[in-house]
């Protein structure tokens, strides 16, 4: 018989720690003898790992094609706004952290969904009369993605299935195939600026329905959702009884003529979980901080989601607790013309990009009201001598050596997404390369049934 003694020791912010003393007695089984078995190799992946696919990653990597030697490379592809330096992130911040690493008090493990003073401090932020928040209505977790995937987690079993936007970011598909849950896809309307086609979500509500994501501000759209279009989303939820995870990631980041609502703050009977984090509105996506904000005033959720999202929390121990200790500064003590001048950036970058694409033949750029991005169709009746967005943006990169993502990996075919994050003078340069690729390659309409007559 196994004999064990556990010792708990641990205060204050800091976990308790298990100290565990194992003593083993009785009979053993020599090395080599265990019974009834042949010692082989047999090692093979899980099957989670070979249900894990990444359309993004699946459709660039495969995209075997060379950039034109005689001109710069030109990445409009990554949603990552540090790649060019032209938008750091606030002194404040970076002081924040700084002075946390030098005091050596966050060195140690924290609870696994995180500090109780941070927790505070996330709630302290977002609180509002329409939609309150508490410490234990907050966890924290490693960046934004593992927010996403502990909502996720918790909410669906495998096969179920959850409601997922098209176009919207590959990770959602990820996550969820990779869990055993299924994914329906509804649809955006580009013609109306990227608002959900309600019918169509509706439609595909069924009694394994276990969420809707609701993606706003948009990647990869770059859209805001209205408020009046926010409450039609919650009306259908209400009707059929469907929790929406709520990615708000690229929460604030709208252009000035703009509105960001919350989802949570018109909410009066739909449960959310809410996931956010430092990534994209304080520009630093590498330091791995977001949270799932529980917003539950009818207790729908109970503690049952609750005490869910505890024990998936502690699979990983919590997001690093460095920036947990600074995370109260940062959050309380940015100061508002650092977010002023981080949108008046993008919203000037979005305007560039939106009027040279828009004058260009065969294109038709969406306008975004938020975010990072922008979404351009391609009429592809014009471009006959490519068979879809992906062959379009193979040939753009070695003519031109501007690498766009095609919308194929946001299952949208027929559009590229361009990131409005690099510096002013290269999406101007970027832009007159796609002019002179798009003008190369146009056809006419009788141009284009000549084309196909051809083939």
């Amino acid at each position: 018989m196994d004999s064990y003694l556990i010792q708990v020791n641990g205060r204050g912010d800091h976990a308790p720690m298990l100290d565990v003393h194992l003593k083993s007695t009785g009979n053993t089984i020599p090395p080599g003898k265990v019974k009834g078995r042949k010692p082989r190799w047999a090692v093979r992946a899980s099957e989670m790992s070979k249900k894990t696919f990444n359309p993004v990653r699946a459709i660039v990597d495969n995209m075997k094609v060379e950039p034109n030697p005689k001109k710069t490379m030109i990445s409009l592809s990554l949603g990552d706004p540090t790649v060019f330096g032209n938008l750091p992130t606030n002194d404040e911040v970076t002081r924040a952290v700084k002075e946390v690493l030098d005091s050596g008090q966050h060195n140690g493990y924290a609870p696994s969904v995180g500090y109780q003073s941070c927790r505070e401090a996330v709630a302290a932020y977002y609180n509002c009369p329409e939609a309150p928040l508490k410490a234990q209505d907050v966890i924290l977790t490693s960046g934004c993605s593992q927010a996403i995937e502990l909502a996720l987690a918790v909410l669906a079993n495998p096969g179920q299935n959850i409601l997922v936007p098209r176009p919207g970011f590959s990770l959602y598909k990820t996550l969820a195939l990779s869990m055993g849950i299924e994914v329906k896809l509804y649809n955006l309307l580009p013609e109306k600026s990227w608002e959900i086609d309600l019918e169509h979500l509706e439609s595909l509500v069924d009694e394994k329905t276990a969420c809707l994501i609701v993606n706003n501000p948009s990647n990869p759209c770059g859209s805001v959702f209205s408020k009046s279009h926010l409450q039609e989303i919650l009306a259908v939820a209400s009707r059929q009884c469907v929790p929406i995870l709520a990615d708000e990631i690229y929460g604030d980041m709208v252009f000035a003529d703009c509105k960001y609502e919350p989802i949570a703050t018109l909410s009066t009977n739909v449960p959310i979980l809410s996931c956010g984090g430092l990534a994209k509105r304080w520009l630093v996506p590498g330091w791995r901080m977001g949270w799932i904000l529980i917003h539950d005033r009818r207790d729908i959720f109970g503690n049952e989601i609750r005490d869910g999202l505890l024990r998936l929390s502690q699979r990983i121990l919590g997001p690093c607790t460095i920036v947990q200790g600074a995370l109260e500064r940062i959050l309380h003590r940015t100061p508002p013309e650092f977010y002023h001048n981080t949108l008046s950036i993008l919203k000037s970058n979005a305007d560039l990009c939106y009027a040279a694409l828009s004058a260009i033949p065969g294109l038709q750029p969406v306008r975004p009201a938020g975010a990072m991005y922008l979404m351009v169709e391609i009429e592809m009746e014009h471009f006959p001598e490519f068979e879809n967005d992906v062959e379009f943006t193979e040939r753009l990169i070695s003519e031109q050596s501007v690498f766009c993502l095609p919308a194929t990996c946001f299952e949208y075919p027929n559009f590229f997404r361009v990131v409005i994050t690099v510096p002013e003078e290269m999406i101007l340069e970027a832009c007159g390369r796609i002019q002179e690729f798009c003008e190369m390659h146009y056809q006419g309409v009788e141009g284009a049934q000549d084309l196909e007559c051809d083939k």
